[in-house]
């Protein structure tokens, strides 16, 4: 069986821990792989790899390290079908959602190579007789992402580019169920002439993840993942001096208005609710409908879902595939039961799905549920799976109070023709990320991800000019070059004049 070992300091290195984890093919249910569990040693093997490495990259030039990424984007585009092959495999998303995936890490790599007019600083001149002021922005040091399963190249692709561009090395904890993108990413990197110990990889567990966040040669952590966990990296990682950008789940909302084009509100439901098998932080889990918009919209959402092809990754007839792990389908497909248990209206029941020729897969058909209301656990839990619940209000005001009660705020949409009511919602929803008739409003790589409440842990959210800020320090710099006709002695406190 194939064994996925670290990458320190330039090179693969097998894991001596003892410890590994399954890596499975969720459309067939069987482990394919097995990865190596790093210890405690093994974090710092690759921390003191990346310090060593930090002395000659954190001083290097920025034409240096833009070359690197230059070629670095060329490789990565040329291996996205490759890398998306491997997603799939890991994760069981359909081909052309992985590839989806590899296309939005590209967009930060290409932010990282312009990295030279993120770094611009900034001059004052005379402030005082002779004297300039200068503000500059400097590196951290060794810097460490830990990143989530469901998008096993997308998220370490936020992190590591933006922060080598910064002049920092990097520590990548992936996901253990989903190793392999995340290794290839590396290869590649190196590839690309990057040095050795700026980019390393630790697999592994909770062990791994508790040597990074309190390892005092580690200056700043990203992470993306739940909120439990995400609260729990946050307070740690700060308890030992580290700065910390935690993002977590979320419940998106997507409010639709009486006048809206329900054509395109069921397209886009389909699409942000179960695209992925509805794993990801964007999704749509919650439909907010206003008047009587319900019941025609539920019909064009259950006719459109009805067609929808679910199987495994690899073929191209399939639009969506299965949940990651056994666990996780049994899970989520607890709050459809749960759901109808509790009264709500089940209009698509996707709970006992399989696959011919696969039936040992991790799979769930897509479910929809009706008249939800907040104190279900459908509404009120993050689920991170196919399934849609639809919430009927009265009025948009009503539909507004119930969204920015939400403990999350992480995106949310609202379609509708009416400008002005557009525009109030954009003001007035309590999230971080908002969409006009966009319903997944995942921001481009030259602007910044994250959301608001429990949905981010830390002030900084991830890449765009964000993430320059959250992987540099800034410092001012105050000079003064005498007149050679200057002298003598002064003890008064300096004036400006």
């Amino acid at each position: 069986m194939k064994t996925i070992n670290h990458w320190i300091g330039g090179k693969p290195v097998e894991g001596v821990s003892g410890n590994f984890g399954p890596v499975y093919n969720p459309a067939t249910g069987a482990q394919e792989k097995q990865v190596a569990f790093a210890s405690a040693d093994e974090v710092d093997a690759a921390v003191r790899a990346a310090k060593e490495a930090f002395a000659s990259w954190g001083t290097s030039s920025l034409a240096k390290r833009t070359s690197v990424l230059f070629k670095y984007r060329e490789l990565v585009d040329a291996h996205r079908a490759e890398i998306a092959r491997l997603i799939t495999a890991e994760h069981g998303k359909v081909h052309s959602d992985a590839l989806g995936e590899v296309a939005r890490g590209l967009e930060i790599i290409e932010l990282a190579c312009g990295i030279p007019e993120k770094l611009k600083g900034e001059l004052s001149t005379q402030v005082s007789t002779r004297v300039d002021v200068a503000a500059i922005r400097q590196s951290l040091g060794v810097v460490a992402g830990i990143t989530p399963f469901n998008f096993p190249a997308m998220v370490p692709l936020w992190m590591f580019p933006l922060a080598i561009a910064c002049g920092n090395t990097f520590v990548l904890k992936p996901s253990e169920k989903v190793p392999s993108a995340a290794f290839k990413l590396a290869e590649l990197a190196a590839e690309a002439g990057l040095p050795d110990g700026v980019l390393n990889i630790v697999n592994g567990d909770k062990v791994a993840v508790d040597a990074i966040l309190e390892h005092p040669d580690i200056a700043a952590v990203s992470f993306v993942g739940s909120t439990p966990i995400a609260k729990y990296i946050h307070t740690t990682g700060t308890a030992h001096g580290k700065r910390v950008q935690a993002l977590g789940g979320a419940k998106n909302h997507m409010l639709v208005l009486p006048d809206a084009d329900l054509d395109l509100a069921a397209d886009s439901a389909i699409n942000a609710a179960y695209g992925s098998a509805g794993e990801r932080c964007m999704a749509i889990s919650v439909v907010v409908a206003v008047g009587e918009t319900a019941d025609p919209l539920i019909g064009k959402i259950k006719e459109r879902a009805d067609q929808l092809r679910i199987g495994p990754g690899d073929d191209p007839a399939s639009e969506m595939g299965p949940l990651i792990t056994k666990v996780h389908r049994d899970k989520v497909a607890s709050y459809v039961t749960g759901a109808a248990a509790q009264g709500a209206d089940v209009v698509i029941d996707g709970t006992g799905y399989t696959v011919e020729g696969y039936e040992d897969g991790h799979w769930l058909g897509i479910s929809l549920l009706d008249h939800v209301t907040p104190e279900m656990d459908a509404y009120r839990d993050e689920i991170f799976g196919p399934v849609l619940s639809v919430v009927r209000v009265d009025t948009y005001d009503e539909a507004i109070a119930l969204m920015n009660n939400s403990p999350w705020g992480n995106g949310t949409a609202i379609f509708t023709r009416d400008g002005g009511a557009a525009r109030r919602f954009q003001l007035e929803v309590e999230a971080g990320m908002v969409g006009v008739n966009v319903p997944i409003p995942v921001p481009v790589g030259y602007h910044s991800f994250g959301g608001w409440k429990d949905s981010l842990f830390g002030d900084h959210h991830i890449y765009g000019n964000d993430g320059v800020h959250f992987y540099t320090r800034g410092k001012v710099v105050t000079t003064r070059w005498p007149d050679p006709s200057d002298g003598g002695i002064n003890l008064g406190f300096p004036s400006n004049h």
